[in-house]
């Protein structure tokens, strides 16, 4: 009898398991760090399993990005999954009824609309998964990322590694010679550098443009 009331216990918490996911509250997760660190890998995985519990997902990226695909979200690692490309972050509150999980990749490149429109759903009910850059090639903090951060619940911070040193990455470094903030590019235009390597770079670089 006690074995018996065992195995309906384990039954019972593993089908919780899954399906508390449907009866998570509204909240504001967001997944940062450099590029090739896995944020956006983290955040499909994420998607998945609430699609595994049955909850109504709809995913959103800029425009912008078509670097692997027009409409899908890729990972580096060439994970994807369908998504609404959009231009503006109010477009999400439009398309977003009678969901269950928003996800939203390459935050930093959204308008600073986008805390706003995360807080709206979070205290709707939504849960809001963001993935994005916390800074920009220069090091600095990147478009409305520090305010998603500032009203998250759970911030992730993932990290790459360094090609130069091994250690954690800690920014992207820019490999071309271009000065526009938003330049989408990959292996041959970005490197992941840890903060040494990183400000070593940026000083010789300062040297041959000085010298």
């Amino acid at each position: 009898m006690q074995f018996l009331k065992r195995i309906c216990n384990f039954a019972s918490n593993m089908n919780n398991s899954i399906n508390g996911e449907a009866h998570h509250p509204g909240r504001i997760e967001v997944i940062c760090g450099s590029m090739f660190s896995g944020k956006t890998e983290e955040l499909i995985r994420r998607l998945r399993r609430a699609k595994f519990a049955r909850q109504k997902v709809e995913i959103f990226k800029p425009a912008i990005d078509v670097r692997y695909s027009e409409e899908d979200v890729v990972s580096h690692d060439q994970k994807h999954i369908l998504s609404t490309p959009i231009d503006s972050s109010a477009s999400i509150l439009l398309l977003s009824t009678d969901i269950d999980v928003v996800g939203i990749d390459e935050a930093q490149f959204f308008d600073a609309g986008l805390p706003a429109v995360c807080n709206e759903l979070a205290n709707r009910g939504v849960r809001v998964i963001i993935a994005g850059l916390d800074m920009d090639y220069k090091g600095a903090p990147f478009g409305p990322m520090p305010a998603l951060c500032a009203i998250a619940d759970d911030v992730t911070k993932v990290h790459a590694i360094c090609v130069k040193c091994g250690n954690l990455a800690y920014a992207s470094h820019r490999l071309v010679d271009n000065d526009r903030r938003v330049l989408l590019g990959e292996t041959q235009e970005y490197e992941p550098l840890c903060r040494k390597c990183y400000q070593k770079v940026v000083e010789e670089e300062k040297e041959r443009k000085n010298g």
